[in-house]
């Protein structure tokens, strides 16, 4: 079982760790990246977890920050398509496969 990012879910991560490491402290910046992989780590244990959404993905908020991942279930583990702020457009990466 893995856990697959997409290259703009990628891009959502970084650009949110940044976020928080410029505006906050580097340490609220590790803590965003340490809740994801607890969430990603969940996911990937119980990939029914979450919302659904249209074209089989899934829907699961972080617990300390206000960001969602949508992901897809697959064969051998999840692919995580877009890591979107709950203040973003709903829209944001909808397009992702």
């Amino acid at each position: 079982m893995r856990v697959t990012l997409h290259p703009g879910a990628e891009a959502d991560l970084a650009e949110a760790a940044g976020f928080y490491e410029t505006e906050a402290s580097p340490v609220l910046a590790a803590r965003f990246i340490a809740e994801f992989k607890r969430v990603a780590s969940l996911l990937l244990d119980n990939p029914g977890l979450g919302s659904s959404r249209s074209k089989g993905r899934r829907s699961y908020s972080l617990r300390l920050f206000p960001h969602a991942v949508i992901y897809r279930p697959i064969d051998d583990g999840i692919v995580i398509l877009v890591v979107r702020h709950h203040r973003r457009h709903p829209g944001h990466g909808q397009r992702r496969r």
